[in-house]
């Protein structure tokens, strides 16, 4: 018997101190240079916005926004790569936009690697536009990465 292909359960919801293990190790996964799990209970100490995606009760992607002075910066998005092209790095990106309009923030910022072409792609969709370089922002194998630096006005319909 032939049985449907069911779709993941998906939602976010606020990380918890017991969700860092498992948000570290798709860190480890994900990236050369990783955020040390004492990085992730930082972020979750001073306040920050942390998120996690759940695809069926496990975890596979989170994010990290801090708000200050009608500001919002984007620190953090990743999806586990298992996870990678189907949404839910776009799923989290809404996800924060929404969380900085309702704190009526103005400007949302984020800095990425000009090799991350995916992440580029979805930045230009939802209309972030470069402002800035950060020289030699991120460690790399070889020396340092420059970073671009992208902003997106917020408005209530944007």
């Amino acid at each position: 018997m032939i049985t449907p292909i069911q779709e993941a359960r998906v939602r976010i919801r606020t990380m918890t101190h017991e969700d860092l293990s498992a948000v570290s190790n798709i860190e480890r996964q994900s990236y050369q240079f990783p955020w040390s799990h004492g990085v992730f209970r930082d972020c979750l100490l001073a306040g920050y916005q942390c998120i996690v995606l759940e695809r069926n009760d496990e975890i596979a992607g989170y994010s990290i926004l801090s708000i200050a002075a009608g500001e919002a910066h984007i620190l953090n998005i990743c999806v586990h790569p298992d996870f990678r092209s189907l949404g839910y790095g776009e799923r989290l990106l809404d996800d924060l936009l929404f969380r900085a309009r309702s704190s009526s923030v103005r400007e949302i910022f984020l800095e990425v690697r000009p090799s991350n072409k995916h992440a580029l792609a979805l930045y230009r969709k939802k209309d972030f536009h470069k402002v800035a370089d950060r020289p030699a922002y991120y460690q790399a194998s070889h020396g340092r990465e420059d970073a671009n630096v992208l902003v997106k006005k917020l408005t209530t319909d944007s």
